[in-house]
C-alpha cells in the first residue's frame, strides 16, 4: 500500500509538471502570436505609408510632364505660326512658297524645299525616259496602224492600246518585277544606283503612256487623212512619204501634243505609285512617306511643284501650237 501511493504520487507530481511545462509553452506561442501580429500591423503600415508617397511623387510627376508637354505644345504651335489668324498663316505660307521655302518637315526637322530638291530629279528621270519612249514608239506605231487600216497591223495596234491602257501601273510593275528580277535574275529589283535600275520603272510607266498615245496618233491620222487637201495632194501625184510626213502628220499633231502634255503631268502622278513599288528615292515615294506619316508640310511641298510642273508643261505645249500650226498666233 505505501509503494502504489508513493507511484501515484510521483504520477502525480509528474503530470503537473507537465501540464505546467504545456501552460508555458502555450504562453509563448501567445506572444509569438501577438509578436507577429504587431510585427506585420508595422509592416502593413509601412507599406501604406510607402505606397502613399510613391503615388504623391507619381502624381506630381505626371503634372510636370503635363506641364512640359502643354508649355512644348505651345512653343510648338508658336513656332508654326498656328495662333495666328487663319488668313494670316495662308498669307505667310504664300509669301514664303513663291520664295521657294516650303516650310520644315514635322518628321526629319529638315527644310521641305531641300527634300524636294534632292528627290525631283529622279522623278523627272523617271518621267522624261518613259515619255520620250512612249513618244517615239507611239508616233511610227500610230501612224502605220492608221494607213494600213483594217488589217493585221490595225488589229495588232488597237490590241496594244487596250493592254496598255487596261493594265493598272502597279500590277505591270509587280509581273516585270517576278519576270525579270526574281526569274531571270537580269535587272536589280529597286533603287537607284545605276542606269539598270531605270529599266523596269521606266518601262512599267512607258507602256501604259504607249497605249494611249497610239489610239490618240492612229484616230488623229485617219481624220488628216480623210481631209480634201490630202486627196488633193494625192491627186497631183505628191509622194505618199511626203503627204503622210508634212501634209498629214503635222496637222494631226495638234490634238495629240495636246494630249502628250496632259499625260506627262499624268506620268508625274503614277510615278507616285511606280516609285513606291521600285523603291526610287524620287517625289513620289518622297510623297506617299510623308503621307503616311502626316507631315503634311512636306506633302504641301510635293503637291505645289508636281502642280507647278503640270501647269509648265501645258505652257510649253500652247507654245508649240505656233510651231506646228502658224494659223495660230500668240497675242
Amino acid at each position: 500500500q505505501p509503494m502504489k501511493e508513493g507511484f501515484v504520487s510521483g504520477l502525480a507530481a509528474e503530470t503537473i509538471e507537465v501540464s505546467s511545462a504545456g501552460e508555458s509553452e502555450s504562453g509563448n506561442v501567445i506572444k509569438a502570436n501577438e509578436e507577429a501580429k504587431r510585427i506585420e500591423s508595422q509592416a502593413r503600415e509601412q507599406a501604406e505609408s510607402l505606397l502613399a508617397q510613391a503615388r504623391e511623387e507619381a502624381e506630381n510627376i505626371r503634372r510636370e510632364a503635363v506641364a512640359a508637354a502643354e508649355a512644348e505644345k505651345e512653343q510648338i504651335r508658336e513656332s508654326l505660326g498656328l495662333n495666328d489668324p487663319v488668313a494670316v498663316q495662308y498669307w505667310n505660307f504664300i509669301t514664303k512658297a513663291v520664295q521657294g521655302d516650303f516650310g520644315t518637315s514635322y518628321v526629319s526637322r529638315q527644310s521641305v524645299t531641300k527634300l524636294v530638291k534632292d528627290t525631283l530629279p529622279a522623278t523627272l528621270q523617271l518621267a522624261v525616259a518613259s515619255f520620250l519612249i512612249a513618244v517615239v514608239v507611239s508616233i511610227p506605231i500610230g501612224i502605220l496602224v492608221a494607213l494600213k487600216r483594217n488589217t493585221v497591223w490595225d488589229l495588232l495596234g488597237n490590241v496594244l492600246a487596250l493592254v496598255g491602257q487596261a493594265m493598272p501601273n502597279f500590277w505591270l510593275a509587280l509581273m516585270l518585277m517576278l519576270v525579270f528580277s526574281v526569274k531571270l535574275k537580269l535587272l536589280p529589283i529597286s533603287g537607284r544606283e545605276g542606269p539598270a535600275n531605270m529599266v523596269l520603272p521606266v518601262l512599267t510607266l512607258a507602256l501604259a503612256a504607249l497605249g494611249y498615245f497610239v489610239r490618240m496618233v492612229r484616230s488623229s491620222m485617219l481624220e488628216v487623212l480623210g481631209q480634201e487637201y490630202i486627196r488633193t495632194a494625192r491627186g497631183k501625184g505628191v509622194r505618199e512619204l511626203m503627204v503622210v510626213g508634212k501634209h498629214a502628220l503635222k496637222n494631226a499633231l495638234i490634238p495629240v501634243i495636246t494630249v502628250m502634255g496632259i499625260h506627262f503631268g499624268n506620268l508625274l502622278s503614277g510615278a507616285f505609285v511606280i516609285e513606291t513599288v521600285f523603291a526610287w528615292p524620287g517625289l513620289g515615294r518622297l510623297g506617299v512617306t510623308a503621307l503616311f506619316a502626316r507631315d503634311f508640310a512636306v506633302i504641301q511641298g510635293v503637291v505645289l511643284v508636281s502642280t507647278a510642273i503640270f501647269v509648265l508643261v501645258n505652257l510649253v505645249v500652247d507654245i508649240l501650237y505656233t510651231l506646228l500650226d502658224p494659223r495660230i498666233r500668240m497675242e
